[in-house]
């Protein structure tokens, strides 16, 4: 098989979809942030639980401050508070259905949250997805229940100027995108 990203034509913006961290002051319009809410409303779900939930920090607000107070230092640095835009995943542990837990509420969040980010990419927006977080800080901070298990950060907003990041972001931000050969993934 031996097939690398160049080789099969596939969806442009699946191709484009990235991970940068230079991002613009820019605000977002309410509009699009609506548009990556419906865009993960319409994602598919096991048994059609959607038990996936976002928290909207908007830059200046506390919600945006809570979220990014719980970040590592890792992200802390880069980020800086300039994005427009930081939403934490979460998903609602038990079913509505049953009560039980669902088993597939990490995978179905992975859906919705890859839709919102397609959805970025059509709207002429980034984003950038973390998982590097204290999970037990942020539902503190935000007081949400234990019902709900963070399981990422993304940051949403348009692109900004590369050379405002600290020198090992920099040069992340130029690095050759890498896949793994398609055999690689076969078992």
């Amino acid at each position: 098989m031996n097939q690398n990203e160049q080789d099969l034509d596939i969806f442009p913006l699946i191709k484009k979809r990235w991970s940068p961290r230079a991002f613009s002051k820019q605000e977002i319009e309410e509009s699009k942030i609506l548009s990556l809410l419906e865009a993960a409303r319409w994602s598919p779900s096991a048994s059609n639980e959607q038990p996936w939930r976002f928290v909207i920090g908007r830059r200046g607000d506390e919600k945006y401050q809570k979220i990014y107070e719980a970040l590592d230092n890792w992200n802390k640095a880069w980020i800086r508070e300039i994005p427009p835009v930081l939403i934490l995943n979460l998903t609602k542990k038990h079913t509505m259905h049953s009560g039980r837990v669902n088993p597939t509420a990490e995978y179905d969040l992975g859906q919705a949250v890859f839709a919102m980010v397609l959805e970025a990419l059509h709207l002429g927006l980034i984003a950038h997805e973390m998982s590097g977080f204290d999970h037990k800080k942020i539902l503190e901070l935000l007081d949400l229940s234990d019902e709900y298990e963070p399981v990422s950060v993304t940051v949403f907003g348009y692109h900004g100027d590369d050379k405002q990041l600290p020198d090992d972001y920099y040069r992340q931000e130029h690095r050759v995108r890498e896949r793994k050969p398609i055999e690689d993934l076969l078992l």
